[in-house]
């Protein structure tokens, strides 16, 4: 074992506890300056002193421990942009794949199982109304978002989670029609005829 990691192995003194507590709003002000919102900012402290706190163990000077805090908070703001660009892109290009969709031929469309329609009605709200908007009606992802005031990415989310919902509601319904597609469904009360 390294010297290094010997030094983390101990638990940090109550000193270096308290200058750590101490400086609370100075490394809150300093993240919240980074990443422009204080929850943000608040979560990232919050999990910076849970993870810190385990490796602070052989600092006994309260100004190393200090400085050492700022240099995790610095990487912590890092690695939080990191995810979010990488979450930022993710959405980007469900938003993206959603507006290059194909729409179904007009007989297909009308040949929706009316057992599917009214399972759509069972989900939330908000998630019955972005499937109408945009899978019945048509709607542009985008359009649906100015329509509904949230962002495209929100909006690209919000109908990715309907559909998910929707099609877990199908599969409890209708059973075997669920896997093998019911374009013809004749029943009245789910598939099943």
């Amino acid at each position: 074992m390294s010297a290094q990691e010997t030094h983390f192995e101990s638990k940090p003194t109550p000193e270096v506890v308290s200058r750590l507590v101490a400086n609370h709003r100075e490394f809150l002000a300093f993240l919240q300056m980074r990443v422009g919102s204080r929850a943000v900012a608040e979560d990232i402290l919050q999990d910076a002193f849970v993870r810190g706190l385990d490796k602070l163990g052989g600092l006994r000077d309260d100004e190393a421990a200090v400085a050492w805090f700022y240099r995790l908070l610095r990487n912590a703001v890092i690695d939080r942009r990191r995810r979010d660009a990488a979450a930022g892109r993710r959405l980007d290009a469900l938003a993206a794949e959603l507006e290059e969709a194909v729409e179904p031929a007009p007989e297909l469309r009308g040949a929706v199982c009316q057992c599917v329609a009214r399972l759509a009605d069972t989900l939330k709200p908000e998630y019955a109304q972005a499937l109408r908007r945009i899978e019945l009606d048509g709607l542009a992802v985008k359009d649906y978002a100015a329509e509904a005031g949230i962002t495209p990415n929100n909006a690209a989310v919000r109908v990715f989670r309907a559909r998910d919902a929707l099609k877990k509601q199908v599969a409890r319904s209708c059973g075997t029609c669920a896997v093998h597609g019911c374009l013809d469904c004749t029943c009245s009360g789910g598939c099943g005829s």
